[in-house]
């Protein structure tokens, strides 16, 4: 990586920070140039890596690190073909299984496995991979947006709960890996990562006391901040949620230069003191802006510095665009990388550009690309097809980096340094355009999921054994229920999940409330850990709904949709709906609604490495 830019002398722009964005900038240039010749020299590297490890013997590699060979003897597998390796890691193994390097952590996906959360296995020059991508966010950023080494970012960021497996390995979500990180912690001077946040209230455990104190640094160098953000957009409002619920607290900490004795950590106090000065003129400004009644435009009346947000909106995270334009006064929104727990992707080389073109260019260093071909359903669901698991003719179906054709849709497959081999990563991505020769991808979604509000993924799958164990509640009162569909609410804070149901009720006895509400719970405690650890311990959605419809509905809703072309012989009832005018025929019809009544069970943990079937 380049070094690090020097600070600059009366606000002008350094030398070596020119030079370093040029150089970054020429990099990607370099590998979007040649990018089959960068992705065979990285398979070639990863394959000879880890020449000796057990997984590739076992498929009888024997040493091979060509191409060819490696296609035709090592499958494409899904996160249930490892886990048998993975849970012998987990549970100490310290032979190379998977690779060769020693396995220095897990990272818990989102997506889920049998309930829980995936475990990816990881090793320490990741960290190092990782940081090269972000290296090169900020220089593509300032082509576009100039001067943003003269302020601040206002990010709220934050850390998760972590386990250690039985083997002693830490397993925790790739952010709060790196957070934790001392490629984060002490990272050089950079006035691209000069934050609001000090590292000790990003790093604080608990949710409450980092979410204040983010934010009332946030708020005191206001006139610093040129750009704000969160990973998800869910997140970034939530933290506009809690300015909504906390300003007068705020407000009086500014006025007076005292925290709040609420915050407790002695480091993230000490922290806030070195940035919290009395300042009664700004709390007065603040209170003056938060107790106006419309709340539209509060980023740029708060922050007028502001030049963009930066939040991730695509995929699920579309459906919070409208509220951030609301609050934003219409900010460009930025997403700027592409990533996941299994490895870091790409980046977005237009980021000025509207959400809904928002495409990245996968730097060929990061893995090994492949790209298995899919096709959509025709009719009103849309969904899409991808085998579960593949025959040999699908597996040669797989395309390389450089072949895949514009406009078609491909699930990502990657071989990662850390031992992921021919790995489904579960993302569907269309092919938007090329940087030089490397392909430049929207996100479409994550391949089953139907439900999301933060960073849960919920399968129609899972919804369908959810609301199954519910409606044994309803036994009783001899009712059955006859048509259900769901909807992720974003106009609350948090969003929740909502299901429509229709009845066919035969008993006498009225129905009460009392058993919809464990109707509710009962969904909830069925659904994933990664939903259950939102609902609990993040508060980042908030409690399910269901909404008792008419008898005849979802008759109703099938006219709907053969009007607008749907074959009456393939149609069946979407398992969730996202299109405005069908969820608002279906809340018209909405005669009574109930809420889960407490928030699940849920305990940090991970079970999944004593699965060594």
């Amino acid at each position: 990586m380049p070094e690090a830019p020097k600070k600059t002398v009366n606000g002008g722009t350094d030398y070596s920070l020119t030079e370093k964005n040029k150089r970054t900038l020429q990099f990607i240039e370099d590998v979007t140039t040649n990018p089959d010749d960068v992705q065979q020299r990285v398979l070639a590297e990863i394959l000879s890596r880890s020449a000796g490890v057990e997984y590739l013997g076992r498929h009888g590699l024997n040493g091979h690190t060509d191409r060819h060979t490696f296609k035709k003897l090592v499958p494409v597998i899904k996160y249930d073909d490892i886990l048998p390796d993975i849970a012998r890691i987990a549970n100490g193994d310290k032979s190379p299984i998977l690779c060769s390097h020693p396995i220095s952590e897990f990272l818990t996906s989102s997506g889920t496995s049998g309930g829980e959360r995936k475990l990816m296995p990881t090793i320490e020059e990741e960290l190092g991979r990782r940081s090269l991508l972000y290296s090169l966010l900020m220089p593509v950023m300032n082509q576009f947006v100039p001067g943003l080494d003269k302020g601040k970012g206002m990010y709220f960021l934050f850390i998760k709960s972590e386990a250690k497996t039985p083997g002693g390995l830490v397993a925790r979500p790739v952010l709060t890996s790196f957070y934790k990180s001392n490629h984060f912690k002490e990272r050089p001077y950079d006035p691209y990562t000069n934050y609001t946040s000090p590292n000790e209230t990003i790093l604080c455990p608990d949710s409450y006391q980092s979410m204040y104190s983010q934010m009332l640094c946030g708020l005191c160098q206001n006139k610093d901040v040129l750009r704000v953000g969160a990973v998800f957009a869910s997140g970034f409002i939530r933290a506009i949620r809690f300015l909504e619920k906390h300003w007068p607290l705020l407000c009086s900490d500014i006025r007076t230069g005292s925290l709040n004795p609420q915050i407790t950590d002695p480091s993230v106090r000490e922290a806030v003191m070195r940035v919290l000065r009395p300042d009664p003129g700004l709390a007065d400004f603040i209170g003056s802006e938060c107790g106006r009644q419309s709340w539209q435009g509060i980023i740029t009346r708060l922050w007028p510095n502001t030049k963009y947000v930066d939040v991730i909106v695509t995929g699920t995270m579309s459906q919070y665009i409208p509220t951030l334009d609301y609050y934003s006064n219409g900010l460009p929104l930025v997403c700027t990388m592409y990533a996941s727990s299994e490895c870091y992707f790409g980046v977005n080389l237009n980021p000025l550009c509207k959400p809904s073109e928002v495409s990245y260019t996968l730097i060929p260093t990061m893995a090994y690309f492949e790209f298995l071909p899919v096709h959509r359903n025709n009719g009103v669901t849309n969904s899409i097809t991808v085998p579960k698991s593949l025959n040999e003719k699908e597996q040669q179906e797989l395309v390389d980096l450089v072949d895949v054709k514009l406009g078609q849709e491909y699930e990502l497959v990657v071989t990662t340094y850390a031992g992921l081999y021919r790995y489904r990563v579960g993302d569907v991505l269309r092919v938007a355009g090329f940087k030089n020769k490397a392909p430049q991808f929207n996100f479409i979604c994550r391949k089953n999921v139907v439900l999301s509000i933060d960073s849960d993924k919920t399968d129609e799958v899972e919804l369908q054994n959810a609301v199954k164990n519910a409606v044994n509640h309803l036994m009783p009162f001899d009712a059955t229920l006859t048509e259900y569909t769901s909807y992720a609410d974003t106009s609350t804070i948090p969003g929740h999940y909502v299901l429509f149901w229709e009845l066919h009720v035969n008993g006498s006895t009225p129905i009460p409330p009392s058993i919809f509400e464990d109707c509710c719970l009962t969904i909830e405690e069925s659904l994933n850990s990664v939903y259950r650890q939102g609902r609990v311990s993040d508060k980042s959605i908030g409690p399910l709904e269901i909404k008792i419809v008419e008898s005849g509905t979802f008759d109703k809703l099938m006219d709907y949709a053969i009007s607008l072309g749907a074959s009456i012989n393939q149609y069946k009832t979407p398992r969730c709906v996202k299109f405005a005018p069908i969820v608002e025929l279906l809340n018209s019809r909405v005669v009574c609604s109930y809420f889960s009544p407490k928030c699940p069970k849920w305990a940090p943990g991970h079970r999944q490495w004593n699965n060594s079937n």
